[in-house]
């Protein structure tokens, strides 16, 4: 490790020196007379470096990468200053000898670009010195300078940014340093790139008095030193000056575009040919519209068809294939991101953790079941979404997602229903057959088997798919297997919403509330009820299939009664009483009421059972358990008795007496509803359908 390092330091070393040489030996052609041979070998180089200045700032991906350009710019223009000294010492010193005096780059550039002509080659030089200096270097100027400009202005912003991001904890200290650098570098780039672009300015205007320095004094040493006549004095200094300008301006002109490129870059990321060619060719209509008015040009009398139409080929095609390839591209990217979403829930469900996760609501198939049902997978999850959706609109919340599995461990012609992980409901489902709900009224004459209606336990019988014609014909409804599993589904979550309502379901339920409700929501939580106090209160409305879809009054009915109650269970009366016109109008039917009261004989039994305390609160409920069992007994007859005649009604009783009521009668009849005087809303117009008593 030691001996690498050392070698590396060695090394720098070296490079440290042979650097500090370059500039030296350049300093050196700026006094010292250079042969032309060498000469040659440096205008090449000056030309060579150029070409590198541009191909890096072609293929860098943001300007901060080539960070070292001002200091490359400098030291270029210096090289090509340093070269033209030079050749203006050898141009005035050899050039009676002809052309090739200051070397043969120079004459080569004399003969090809000026076509041995040098008022071509004036022409040639003027236009590459307008073309460079109000052009190109001009407009790069400008652009540095209005980079500087802004990215100072943009520094104290950019800082508190990201001192936000390291006080919220989205970035580390190493980040944080790491990104102040690169603001640092960004200002002093664009800064030093202000006044860079002056070195290309000022060479320019360095190169025009060098060659009329070179024409003139050439012009004047040749025919006064060296008897040369004026014609030939002319053209002879005239084209080694204007080659002269040439070689240099060239590479400048290079240089140029390179500085261009790099400050006009701005905040596009990639490489020029991604920036330019990537957003040009993203638009296949544009293209075919410019294919069409080539095509166009082509056909026009006196211009000439062959280029024109080829561009209107080569642009049509383009326009043509790159709505395929990035369609070919959008498909790899999404197959791509398939596979790695598929590889996330492979390594999720093999991971322990996942193991550890119950699902709220799962409904486990078996073998047989599965199979009946997997040809309507698609629409038994249509049916699933529309029943979420119903529950979402009846009771106010999103029920959970339902998990559909198969197992095993299931019977084969069975199903259960799972919530939090615990079997709830375990039902027969044969495979063939349909399901013909009787109750206590006449059955099919067809070969059946007698079973209990999963969802209310109603008496009903399977029959066997041949059989449903006749079946309909004898005035009863067969239901297939998938309906009669919903429905037992819907049953069960119905059962069981106190259950699937978790604290998330709840905070996301308050905060879609209006801001106002939220207002009064921070008044009354936590310091008068707590959150979950509050789910309390919303579970034992659920419990009692109450919506909860008007939050906002029960929000009110809950600050009204705070103040004067903490407990869930009478926080959730009152509620209950502000909300009657809801509650009323979701058991009517036809705008009518239909109810069963509770005789006078027992709302006295239930008054005298309540035990109070000083205040007159109801602290316990001490009844005899054979007036229960008597209660019990004579309800089921009044309610059994209702139900073959109503299809819809309530038991109303005492307000105090209610939940008490409730007790007894949720475990006979879950369903009925049980409703206080209290809790009958004005307006509701009631139908009377007599007592138990």
């Amino acid at each position: 490790m030691a001996a690498s390092e050392a070698i590396a330091g060695e090394r720098r070393s070296q490079r440290d020196i042979g650097f500090a040489a370059g500039i030296v030996a350049i300093l050196a052609i700026l006094f010292l007379p250079v042969p032309a041979i060498l000469l040659d070998i440096g205008l090449a180089f000056s030309i060579a470096l150029s070409v590198l200045i541009l191909m890096v700032a072609l293929w860098i991906k943001k300007p901060l990468e080539f960070s070292a350009f001002p200091t490359v710019l400098l030291i270029a223009t210096l090289l090509r200053l340093a070269l033209g000294i030079a050749t203006t010492r050898l141009i005035l010193a050899n050039g009676q000898h002809g052309v090739s005096a200051a070397g043969h780059v120079i004459q080569g550039f004399s003969q090809f670009v000026m076509s041995g002509d040098f008022v071509i080659g004036i022409v040639v030089f003027l236009i590459l010195i307008t073309v460079n200096f109000l052009v190109i270097t001009k407009g790069a100027t400008r652009i540095a300078e209005v980079g500087a400009r802004f990215t100072l202005d943009a520094i104290p912003g950019k800082q508190m940014a990201i001192d936000a991001d390291l006080n919220a904890g989205l970035i580390d200290d190493k980040e944080a340093q790491s990104r102040r650098r690169e603001l640092e570098e960004e200002s002093a780039f664009f800064g030093s790139m202000d006044g860079a672009s002056k070195f290309v300015r000022g060479e320019a205007i360095a190169s025009l008095i060098t060659i009329a320095v070179n024409v003139f004094g050439g012009i004047i040493i040749g025919t006064t030193r060296h008897g040369m006549p004026l014609g030939q004095a002319a053209e002879v200094f005239t084209k080694l000056s204007v080659g002269d300008g040439l070689v240099s301006q060239i590479p400048a002109l290079i240089v140029s575009l390179a500085a261009g490129l790099l400050v006009s870059k701005g905040g596009t990321r990639g490489t020029a040919e991604q920036a330019v060619m990537g957003q040009l060719g993203a638009y296949p209509r544009a293209l075919s519209v410019a294919a069409a008015l080539m095509f166009m040009f082509a056909l026009v009398p006196g211009l000439p068809f062959v280029p024109f139409m080829v561009l209107s080929g080569l642009m049509a095609f383009t326009a043509y294939a790159i709505p395929k390839k990035i369609a070919a591209q959008k498909a790899i990217v999404d197959a791509k991101a398939v596979a790695d979403e598929e590889k996330k829930q492979v390594a999720v469900r093999e991971s322990v953790k996942e193991s550890l996760k119950t699902p709220e609501i799962e409904l486990c198939l078996g073998r047989q079941v599965s199979a009946q049902l997997q040809g309507t997978q698609s629409e038994l999850s249509h049916r699933v979404a529309k029943m979420r959706r119903k529950f979402a609109r009846q009771y106010g919340f999103v029920v959970p997602d339902i998990k559909l599995t198969d197992s095993l461990a299931v019977p084969p012609k069975c199903y259960q229903i799972l919530i939090h992980g615990t079997v709830v409901a375990t039902q027969e489902l044969r495979p063939g057959e349909l399901l013909v709900v009787v109750g206590d009224g006449p059955v099919p004459d067809v070969p059946s088997d007698e079973v209990r209606e999963p969802a209310f336990g109603m008496k009903a019988r399977w029959v066997l798919d041949a059989y449903a014609g006749e079946v309909r014909r004898g005035g009863f409804e067969p239901i297939d297997g998938s309906s009669v599993l919903l429905t037992h589904l819907s049953e069960v979550i119905r059962n069981n919403l106190p259950t699937l309502l978790s604290y998330k379901d709840m905070r996301n339920l308050l905060d879609r509330l209006d801001p106002e409700y939220k207002r009064l929501l921070d008044e009354i939580c936590p310091s008068q009820i707590s959150y979950s106090g509050l789910q309390a209160v919303l579970k034992l409305l659920l419990s009692e299939r109450v919506s909860i879809r008007n939050l906002h009054l029960i929000l009110e009915a809950v600050a009204e009664i705070t103040p004067h109650a903490r407990r869930a269970e009478q926080i959730a009366e009152h509620v209950r009483m502000r909300i009657a016109q809801q509650i009323c109008g979701d058991l009517a039917e036809n705008g009518v009421l239909a109810v069963l009261r509770l005789g006078s004989a027992w709302d006295l039994s239930f008054h005298q059972s309540l035990k109070r305390d000083g205040k007159g609160e109801v602290i316990e409920f001490d009844i005899d358990p054979r007036l229960v069992e008597q209660f019990g007994t004579e309800a089921s007859e009044a309610i059994r008795k209702q139900m073959r005649e109503t299809r819809s009604f309530a038991l109303v009783t005492a307000p105090d007496a209610r939940p008490y009521v409730r007790m007894i009668i949720e475990r006979l009849y879950p369903t009925l509803a049980v409703l206080s005087h209290l809790e009958i809303a004005r307006g509701v117009e009631i139908r009377s359908l007599g007592t138990i008593s």
